[in-house]
């Protein structure tokens, strides 16, 4: 009885929108291409959605991506997230969504891309999609739209 469950929650699993797993450290990278930019603890790019509302002292950030946007954007989930070496503690955060804890910086709701696999990451940055663009989130909370090299 038991393997007939376990094996209808893995038949069922492609079906859920898809979470990143890993929001529980974020964490600075740093690449020619982009500057300085977040990482979850597996080192993964974080993103930030434009057509999310980011949050501020008065109001809660809201998501914008549906569940076919979340399954080429998952987003960034975990109870208690912490700051790695460059991240400004101060603006970590967590909002509910759908049940789960997501994880916020300076309000806005992060995402990782399924795209990012590799040595060629990050390939989400200034890609439009979803009645949106994502952005690269830099440490100091602000997206990441150009740099100067």
């Amino acid at each position: 009885m038991t393997r007939f469950f376990l094996t209808a929650a893995v038949a069922l699993a492609p079906a859920l929108p898809a979470l990143a797993q890993d929001g529980t450290t974020l964490q600075v990278a740093e690449s020619e291409a982009f500057g300085s930019y977040l990482t979850n603890g597996e080192g993964a790019p974080l993103y930030a959605f434009t057509a999310d509302t980011q949050g501020t002292a008065d109001a809660a950030p809201v998501i914008s991506c549906n569940p076919d946007c979340l399954q080429a954007w998952p987003l960034v989930t975990g109870d208690a997230p912490e700051a790695g070496e460059g991240v400004d503690a101060s603006m970590i955060g967590t909002m509910d969504h759908e049940g789960q804890s997501v994880v916020t910086y300076n309000g806005w709701p992060l995402y990782t891309f399924t795209q990012d696999q590799g040595s060629d990451t990050p390939q989400g940055q200034d890609i439009e999609s979803f009645g949106g663009e994502w952005y690269l989130v830099g440490p100091d909370g602000t997206i990441v739209e150009e740099h100067d090299a």
